[in-house]
């Protein structure tokens, strides 16, 4: 049974894995050594500069090599770094914010610490920003499980704590980078566990990445039949879910599952702004219906959106969608109906909102 006490004069050490991260190793390092006692390295055997960049840059380095699991990566890390507390960060990640209030937070009882993660990524050429929460400040003995996207394993109370991670492993020259590596694995980890409701919603996004929207569809909608409402990322596979079904033009199939879902989503900016997108690509395959009916409904979400406002909390949120984004939708909208003035209002809202969310 694991202590819920921690010791006096606690260390911390900041953990990472990497594998030919050259180009990022350095700023996550740099972003993070003030904040903690150590910065260690367990690297998996690059190729390229990343070990060199990561010495220079203060960390303590072990050279490793890579078995097709993540979970032995991160545990060999935990090993290496032998301390009291851990605070996991990926090599393409950087601390935004919060290293100053680490000391505080690992002053009392051992808990799991969950960070905020903000992805940057590119749909059709424009950059985003999304929000999850992800399990990151570890006391010790805390070990991971799963070949890929891996999870500590512990019966500690999971704690939001304010620390912000930025990401950009997402984009798409990294994506290029990483492609057919997580579908091997979670294949791998899939024949083991093909009930697995998490296993399904990650396969579901590896699938969605690389715009397989049918794959997708069929791994969400098997993680969302064994998926708990209370799970953590239960919304995000479902507003998944919803825009792979608008991609596929299987309109009525997503329409079900607003009305089924919308008890449960009232106040998900996100929910109404893919239902928004579902409803304007029902309208551009349907024009005969669009003014009267699909143009109205979406205009009806995106505004909803607006309403609730910016939701940063729940799993999988993207920034934008309960303001600025919506807002231009609304702008494009007013403008394909002729309404030019009311198009030019929402496009000084965008801009007003979108400077006040990023």
């Amino acid at each position: 049974m694991q202590s819920l006490h921690m010791p006096l004069n606690c260390t911390l050490n900041a953990v990472i894995i990497a594998k030919n991260e050259s180009s990022s190793i350095g700023k996550c390092i740099e972003s993070v050594i003030s904040s903690v006692d150590r910065v260690v390295v367990y690297d998996t055997g690059s190729t390229d500069n990343t070990v060199n960049i990561a010495i220079a840059a203060g960390a303590a380095v072990l050279q490793g090599s890579w078995q097709d699991d993540f979970s032995l990566a991160r545990n060999a890390a935990l090993a290496y770094a032998d301390a009291d507390w851990n605070l996991i960060i990926d090599s393409d990640e950087w601390l935004i914010s919060g290293g100053d209030n680490l000391r505080t937070l690992i002053s009392g009882d051992a808990f799991l610490g969950v960070v905020s993660v903000r992805s940057d990524y590119e749909v059709a050429d424009a950059q985003s920003v999304a929000n999850s929460w992800i399990t990151r400040l570890l006391p010790r003995g805390v070990l991971y499980q799963g070949r890929i996207h891996e999870q500590p394993q512990s019966n500690l109370p999971r704690v939001r704590v304010p620390l912000v991670f930025g990401h950009d492993g997402y984009t798409k020259i990294k994506q290029e980078k990483k492609a057919g590596r997580n579908r091997k694995l979670l294949e791998l980890e899939l024949d083991k566990l093909p009930e697995d409701a998490y296993l399904r919603y990650q396969i579901g996004k590896d699938c969605e990445v690389a715009d397989d929207y049918s794959a997708a569809c069929l791994h969400y909608k098997m993680s969302l039949g064994l998926t708990s409402k209370n799970a953590t990322y239960y919304h995000d596979l479902l507003v998944r879910l919803l825009h792979c079904l608008s991609r596929l033009q299987l309109f009525e199939q997503g329409i079900q599952l607003v009305n089924e879902a919308m008890p449960d989503f009232s106040d998900s900016p996100d929910f109404f702004f893919v239902y928004g997108n579902l409803l304007l690509d029902c309208a551009v395959s349907r024009p005969q219906e669009a003014f009267e009916k699909w143009l109205p409904l979406a205009e009806l979400a995106w505004r909803r959106c607006i309403e609730i406002g910016e939701r940063p909390n729940l799993e999988g949120n993207v920034i934008g969608r309960g303001s600025y984004l919506a807002a231009h939708n609304l702008a494009v909208i007013f403008r394909g109906r002729g309404n030019l003035e009311k198009a030019n209002q929402y496009d000084i809202l965008a801009k007003k909102l979108q400077n006040a969310a990023l």
